[in-house]
């Protein structure tokens, strides 16, 4: 694991995966689009601040991009720190602060139809 270090007894990973519904409608599957570069400078940024904010020792975030099918995982964080709490904030943190920030667009494919959506919560 990138995080992994001896001196960590907290190891948090986060895993968001395609869901089946949004709502009562029914999902299909999900597309993803980006502006790569800048995403992965702004998930570099956001993991930076992380370290800078909380006394942990690692962090990455990878967000998929193009079709990804139900139950499929969409996004992966993983945050070291030698106590969890910290951990657990920051990791928190990095994934609300990627669907704020990152430019990664949805598209929710229904029976039907689909619809780009808002990442944001």
């Amino acid at each position: 694991m990138l995080v992994q270090d001896p001196a960590c007894g907290g190891q948090v990973v986060f895993a968001g995966a395609v869901r089946n519904h949004t709502g009562d409608r029914k999902v299909l599957y999900l597309d993803f689009e980006s502006y790569e570069p800048m995403a992965k400078k702004v998930m570099q940024e956001i993991c930076n601040h992380a370290l800078e904010k909380w006394p942990i020792r690692h962090a990455v975030c990878h967000h998929r991009l193009g079709k990804l099918e139900i139950s499929e995982l969409a996004v992966v964080i993983a945050v070291s720190s030698p106590h969890r709490k910290a951990a657990f904030e920051a990791c928190e943190f990095i994934i609300d602060e990627l669907k704020k920030k990152v430019p990664i667009w949805k598209k929710e494919i229904f029976k039907g139809g689909e619809e780009w959506v808002s990442a944001r919560p």
